[in-house]
């Protein structure tokens, strides 16, 4: 079925293999191949994507940084910090990057006003933003049509590796997350959960039918 995707909820995962597997599963899969979505976190690490032509670490630290291929300056991810890697096939949907990517971005929009977050888009600049603060970013890769990658939305994570760089290239860019904005009550923001709604609003955007594996 063009429309089944199948859903791998894959837990913690170092960064670099998942990329990897991303790749190859891109490269190999062929037109009857049914599009994937991973939700997962990464352990701490920065990511450059091809954007980014300097390390751009204000600060010494620890943590790796890792150069990856999808679009993009730099980016922090960590624990409690939702992954949703989208491995579509965009020819087959009909869709062109920056409709897909607009169509991912209102995705976020809708399911942060759920909690009553108020988010926008910020012109020139992916990615989701209460306010100026940025929520969520997203990277993608396209090959032969079909795409990798995709967003990362913070939601009750450490934010201070964000203060080491310049987040999505973007000097002084100010970062939010979920429980910082999230004030009229006590829903559940644990990951797991969030990732759940985000596939209702995936599934009832793009008209898939999600199958979990």
């Amino acid at each position: 079925m063009p429309n089944e995707v199948l859903v791998k909820n894959k837990g913690l995962c170092d960064y670099e293999p998942m990329v990897s597997q991303m790749l190859t599963f891109t490269v190999e899969r062929t037109n009857d191949s049914r599009d994937e979505i991973w939700l997962l976190q990464h352990p701490p690490v920065f990511t450059q994507g091809t954007s980014c032509k300097e390390l751009p670490l204000i600060q010494d630290s620890n943590i790796p940084v890792v150069h990856s291929d999808r679009g993009g300056q730099i980016t922090y991810h960590g624990p409690g910090q939702l992954i949703c890697y989208l491995l579509l096939d965009l020819k087959r949907l009909g869709l062109g990057p920056k409709s897909f990517v607009n169509r991912v971005e209102q995705c976020l929009i809708d399911l942060l006003g759920q909690y009553q977050i108020t988010a926008n888009r910020k012109a020139g600049s992916p990615g989701v933003y209460v306010g100026e603060e940025k929520i969520a970013a997203l990277g993608f890769r396209i090959k032969k049509g079909r795409c990798y990658h995709g967003l990362s939305l913070n939601i009750d994570m450490d934010l201070t590796p964000f203060e080491w760089i310049n987040p999505c290239g973007y000097p002084g860019q100010a970062v939010t997350q979920m429980k910082t904005m999230f004030t009229h009550g006590d829903q559940d923001l644990r990951v797991e959960t969030v990732s759940s709604q985000l596939l209702i609003y995936l599934s009832k955007e793009f008209g898939f039918t999600m199958k979990s594996q």
